[in-house]
């Protein structure tokens, strides 16, 4: 049976009878779960060698630009020849696109001859235009004359090399199809040009296939899953400035205000936070509808640049909006109903919230302390970011191993070159995923424990509070804050690596379970009798349960270490305990307050995907060289980010509420039923007759 605790947590006897003051929550704390402390140190060094294999093999140019026939990244300015500014990558030989588009074609596009080009060429209207391979050998042209020339130096060639052109064979090529940017590769559009054809016959040239194939061919190696996250990862790294301003000064400037309204306008505050929720979560959908194209003339476009106006290129990344601007649909649905249906209970939040603005109030330190948590994540979220950009574009530049017909002239020996004309790839090493969800995992259980430690000051600092009676002076240490972060770091590091590990731990299962039961879906290998379908979403179901639980007994675990200085397994048994205990009185309460604070932090990330969509949707993100494919990874991101820097913020209120009433129930405990440390106004609130009834019986 657990005894009182009141010598941890509250005044505890002198020799001589008298009660000393000052022994508030100090007393016979030593060194917790250190094991785990050490494992979290180790994970630390882990993460830095990971990160070190990316910024070692990546380049993030990889995922935005192409190969070309040498394994150049296209827009890379230390490759040979100078790639710089060259950045759309173009198929030269129109023939061995059409083949890589064939069904029963043992040809690739990945080995077809490409270069990398400034702009897409497009047929002459009255004569035939040439692009040419990069100038070697005996063409002494400059890259700077030989872009100049528009790719062009046909009239400089031998008559072998001419020979040699009309075969398809180089090192000019015709530019019979029109060609457009498309997410920097030439899209060619399967409508020759009639003179530029009549140009080709007319010189000997062989025949040149115009089959509606070669339009598919490079639109599937565009579209291609590979290809599209790697378009979203590129985004991310496109739009920093975005994540920055969207992803942590904006939620930043709102968390503050909302904490400083929650001082000084309680009353209001449960009403505004609703309103504005239904208000915000209503904008962002529509935004996901206008970029769907479903509202108005603002659909993301592949296509980058000036084009065709009667040319219509679809990406991936337009049904990914369509399909989550259904889901918001839904979500939104959902949300605005169950806010109207909690209006009745925002009364009962309110007396919570009076609770904690006191608090606030009278420990004013804690208002300004999430700027400490904030700062460290805003480091570790750069330093993260930046390498999983690297790690995801890692991997060796290899020539393909294929036995395809690509000869083409080679401009150094002077002859037409069959060996070693396969195109190149980028080969990822199944260490190269490993270390990719390692990093992934790394920066959950990261953020998991930086979340943690600002909860545990700020209860340790609300606890200060509470068995001072609520006098500051002298009960409460000077600076609490900073005494609770002291206690910390020097006995309960270990107790906060294991909690946040097994969150993460629980978290990473239910999304592995979740990847595989998508790809049970893809390859239709689901369970179709109803005891299958039935255990499958039960799981689910259950494992959502365990992961809310256990966030749940983590946080309260949490509040007892800071008050108690137990390890975390002894925490949770004991914060497990006093809420069984007075589940009737403090339930509903606490979970109505829980409700409107979530609702808080909704407020803050939709706001700032609110702002990501207004920045993305500027000139400099919709064209040219920072045009983004899509801003649906840069809008969640931002969306993330907010809902992170808001439970910084928000855990002021949130762990204040959980912690005056944890400290309340241990008081009563202690105390025959009566607490005697607890300010009068959570008496007040919790006491209260009228109140009590409508708590255990709920409304008539």
């Amino acid at each position: 049976m657990r005894g009182p605790l009141g010598a941890v947590i509250g005044r505890y006897p002198s020799s001589d009878g008298s009660t000393q003051m000052g022994g508030i929550i100090r007393h016979n704390r030593k060194c917790r779960d250190i094991v785990f402390l050490v494992i979290f140190t180790a994970f630390w060094v882990a993460m830095i060698v990971n990160s070190s294999f990316g910024f070692n093999q990546g380049n993030p140019l990889r995922l935005t630009y192409g190969l070309d026939y040498k394994g150049n990244v296209c827009g890379h300015k230390h490759a040979y020849p100078g790639l710089r500014e060259l950045e759309l990558r173009y198929w030269l030989n129109p023939n061995q696109v059409y083949q890589s588009g064939l069904k029963d074609s043992q040809f690739k596009l990945v080995n077809a001859r490409s270069i990398c080009l400034l702009d897409c060429p497009i047929p002459s209207e009255d004569s035939l235009n040439w692009v040419c391979d990069y100038p070697e050998g005996d063409i002494h042209l400059s890259m700077d004359d030989w872009i100049d020339r528009n790719y062009d130096y046909y009239e400089f060639l031998t008559p072998e090399m001419r020979n040699t052109s009309l075969q398809l064979q180089g090192p000019c090529y015709p530019v019979i199809f029109p060609s457009v940017n498309v997410y920097w590769s030439c899209q060619f559009i399967a409508r020759a040009s009639n003179i530029s054809l009549r140009h080709w016959q007319q010189m000997g040239g062989v025949n040149i296939n115009e089959d509606i194939v070669i339009d598919k061919s490079i639109h599937s190696s565009i579209n291609s899953r590979s290809s599209v996250l790697k378009r979203y990862m590129a985004d991310i790294g496109k739009s920093w400035p975005v994540l920055i301003v969207c992803g942590g000064i904006v939620p930043l400037f709102l968390s503050v205000i909302w904490l400083l309204m929650i001082r000084h306008f309680v009353a209001a505050m449960p009403w505004i936070t609703v309103a504005l929720f239904n208000i915000l979560i209503i904008s962002v959908t529509m935004f996901y509808y206008l970029k769907a194209g479903w509202i108005g003339n603002d659909a993301i476009t592949p296509i980058i640049g000036a084009h065709d106006p009667y040319v219509h290129v679809s990406g991936r990344e337009l049904h990914h909006l369509r399909a989550v601007a259904v889901l918001m649909t839904f979500i939104m649905v959902v949300a605005v109903l169950t806010s109207i249906a909690i209006v009745r209970r925002i009364l009962m939040a309110t007396s919570v919230l009076k609770v904690a603005a006191k608090v606030i109030g009278e420990v004013q330190a804690l208002i300004i302390f999430p700027v400490i948590p904030y700062t460290i994540l805003a480091i570790f979220y750069m330093f993260w970011l930046s390498a999983a950009l690297h790690l995801f574009s890692s991997g060796q530049v290899l020539q393909n191993d294929c036995n395809s017909n690509c000869c083409a002239y080679d401009l150094v020996s002077k002859r037409v070159n069959c060996d070693r004309c396969c195109g190149y790839s980028i080969h990822y090493t199944p260490h190269i995923g490993v270390a990719i969800l390692f990093h992934l995992f790394g920066c959950y259980w990261a953020t998991q424990f930086f979340i943690a430690c600002s909860s545990t000051v700020i209860a340790g600092s609300v606890a200060s509070y509470y068995w001072a009676r609520g006098e500051t002076s002298p009960e409460i240490p000077f600076l609490p804050v900073f005494s609770s972060m002291k206690r910390l770091i020097r006995y309960s590091l270990g107790s906060v690596a294991l909690g946040s590990l097994i969150l993460s731990f629980v978290e990473s299962i239910r999304f592995m379970l979740e990847a595989i039961r998508r790809k049970l879906k893809v390859a239709g290998t689901a369970p179709d009798n109803w005891f299958g379908k039935v255990a499958f979403h039960t799981s689910r179901f259950c494992l959502r349960c365990i992961e809310w639980t256990i966030k749940s007994v983590n946080r309260n675990a949490y509040i007892m270490i800071a008050i108690t200085g137990k390890s975390f397994c002894k925490a949770s048994a004991i914060s497990t305990e006093l809420i069984i205990n007075n589940i009737l009185r403090i339930g509903r309460v606490n979970v109505i307050g829980d409700v409107i604070l979530f609702l808080g932090k909704l407020c803050v990330s939709l706001a700032s995907a609110l702002f990501a969509f207004l920045m993305l949707d500027t000139h400099k993100y919709k064209s040219a060289h920072n045009k983004i494919s899509s801003p649906l990874f840069p809008v969640l991101v931002c969306w993330g980010l907010g809902y992170v820097v808001a439970t910084l913020f928000f855990a002021v209120v949130e762990m204040s509420i959980d912690t005056i009433i944890l400290s309340f129930c241990q008081d009563s405990e202690e105390h025959q039923g009566t607490a005697q440390y607890a300010p009068p106004l959570l008496i007040e609130t919790l006491n209260d007759q009228n109140e009590m009834q409508r708590l255990t019986q709920g409304p008539q």
